[in-house]
């Protein structure tokens, strides 16, 4: 029984503070996975015209063969986007993965992929072989796709209710972390410079280093330990890891009554997902949001920054520090939306960051049409280009994969990431390789496909997605219930169960009555 196992002084709320060692996992979670997916982002920015020339060197050398600046830029556009081919390989194989190794196992794991890719793209310049940078980037973007998953599936998992969000935004912050380390490491003085740029992009393998070495030493996720492996005595112990201040009793009770209310201990696949009519709603949220997210422009501008400063007119010299400025205010407007989140909800950072991000799209389209004749709209180009990073690090760049933890129970959830995952990629990959087309093709008036699309993301936020701040994650399948058409009773457990219940905190009884 619950008694036997736990202390009589642990019987009473759910800790709410944030204890040293959740804060710890949450950024070395992140420091070693997700800082580097918004690394790789950034890091081809730079250097770009350095490995486009490395292309054409080695095709003269190796094939006699001189390029055009059309198949150099599709060459680019390639290592650009190869990154997200490789995030959505690593999407479809997080269901499984999380299944079977658990979600701090798999993080674990996967650093390996950093380390291939790393060695891969800083040899490749001393090598000859451009073919070297691009698997490079596709491994590395297979170990993004796995932890911007797994890293949100994790601290959501071990986060106390009224802490989730502050630890779902960590991730956030960390990713704006990584595109401004590669911006300021990408300058001129530092190394932006032709000998060094392999060097640039391999860095990646320093900060996954330092996860492999401490990350092992934290506990597994409690709900994957108790609900997925019914091992309480190791759910007790990594809760009393987390909680040292609080009890836990009340939390276990709240994961049973979770277990009790699904259909099947057995973790639903993708296709079951999208089939259970239980969760139509959620599945999709998380496809409007995770596309919403991508398409909204910011992975334009995150790609091809300096392409967008010289076409607003902003002098060569000046435009890598531009950039660099950029990235600093991605970082305050991410600490800025992971410190407010638990305060104002997800709603409102949601709403307000895509709606200002498709106001400063607009602007973007406009002040480029007009700086002919007014020369001071490159300067409003410029802080339209502010404004979108600003707006979409403050709600859009982690509500999204901390929504996709909320909205869904413990034998949904790694479908559904792999879902979001997925959607979220290859919209990715959609925008890193037509980009440069879309604006020769559109000019300015492709940013304003991207201000629709911000626009309609709010408007859904708005008459659809409830707020999910303080909510157990079986209150929010609930609120989910009469928009699927499905009686709260049915998402509750009531007399007969079609699982094997938990005798008291022990052991797993007999399928039938409780």
């Amino acid at each position: 029984m619950a008694e036997e196992l736990l202390p009589n002084d642990d019987v009473s709320k759910i800790s709410s503070h944030l204890t040293k060692p959740l804060l710890a996992v949450a950024f070395l979670a992140s420091f070693g996975s997700s800082m580097l997916y918004g690394f790789n982002l950034a890091v081809v920015n730079s250097p770009a015209q350095y490995i486009k020339d490395f292309y054409n060197e080695t095709l003269v050398e190796s094939y006699d063969f001189t390029p055009d600046e059309e198949l150099l830029t599709v060459l680019y556009s390639l290592t650009v986007s190869i990154f997200a081919v490789g995030g959505m390989t690593g999407a479809l194989l997080v269901g499984r993965l999380v299944t079977t190794y658990g979600r701090k196992g798999t993080l674990v794991r996967a650093t390996v992929l950093v380390f291939i890719g790393g060695l891969l793209m800083g040899f490749s310049r001393a090598c000859r072989m451009p073919a070297m940078v691009i698997v490079g980037r596709f491994i590395t973007g297979v170990h993004s796709g796995i932890s911007l998953s797994v890293v949100p599936m994790y601290l959501g998992e071990i986060a106390p209710k009224n802490l989730r969000g502050f630890l779902g935004l960590v991730p956030s912050i960390h990713i704006c972390l990584g595109v401004f380390v590669a911006q300021v490491l990408g300058l001129s003085e530092l190394l932006g410079k032709e000998e060094h740029w392999p060097l640039l992009l391999s860095l990646v393998v320093f900060p996954t280093m330092v996860q492999l070495m401490l990350l092992p030493w934290f506990p597994e996720s409690p709900r994957y330990l108790l609900i997925e492996k019914g091992n309480v005595h190791a759910t007790i112990a990594a809760l009393k890891w987390y909680r040292t201040k609080g009890n836990i009793q009340a939390e276990v009770e709240e994961m049973q009554e979770e277990q009790r209310s699904l259909s099947s201990i057995e973790t639903i696949s993708v296709r079951g997902l999208l089939k259970d009519r239980c969760v139509r709603w959620q599945v999709i949220t998380i496809i409007v949001v995770n596309i919403g997210m991508q398409l909204s422009g910011i992975d334009a501008i995150w790609f091809y920054t300096n392409d967008i400063f010289n076409n607003a007119g902003i002098p060569e010299p000046y435009i890598q520090y531009t950039t660099v400025g950029t990235g600093a205010i991605e970082v305050i407007s991410g600490m800025l939306g992971c410190f407010t989140i638990e305060r104002v909800g997800r709603r409102p950072l949601m709403i307000g960051g895509f709606l200002f991000m498709g106001l400063c799209c607009l602007g973007i389209t406009v002040s480029v049409l007009f700086q002919a004749q007014l020369s001071f709209m490159r300067y409003i180009s410029v802080g339209c280009v502010v404004g979108i990073i600003a707006g979409f690090c403050i709600g859009p760049a982690g509500v999204p994969f901390l929504i996709t933890a909320e909205l869904f129970k413990q034998s949904h959830r790694p479908a559904a990431y792999t879902v979001a995952g997925c959607l979220n990629w290859l919209s990715n990959f959609t925008i890193g390789f037509i980009f440069p087309f879309l604006e020769m093709t559109m000019g300015p008036y492709c940013y304003l496909l991207f201000c629709a699309i911000c626009l309609g993301v709010a408007l859904y936020t708005i008459f659809i997605i409830p707020e999910t701040k303080n909510k157990t994650f079986m209150e929010i399948s609930q609120m989910f219930a009469s928009r699927n058409n499905i009686d709260k009773e049915e998402l509750t457990p009531n007399g007969h169960l079609k699982m094997a219940v938990m005798n008291g905190y022990g052991t797993l009884g007999q399928f039938g009555e409780r």
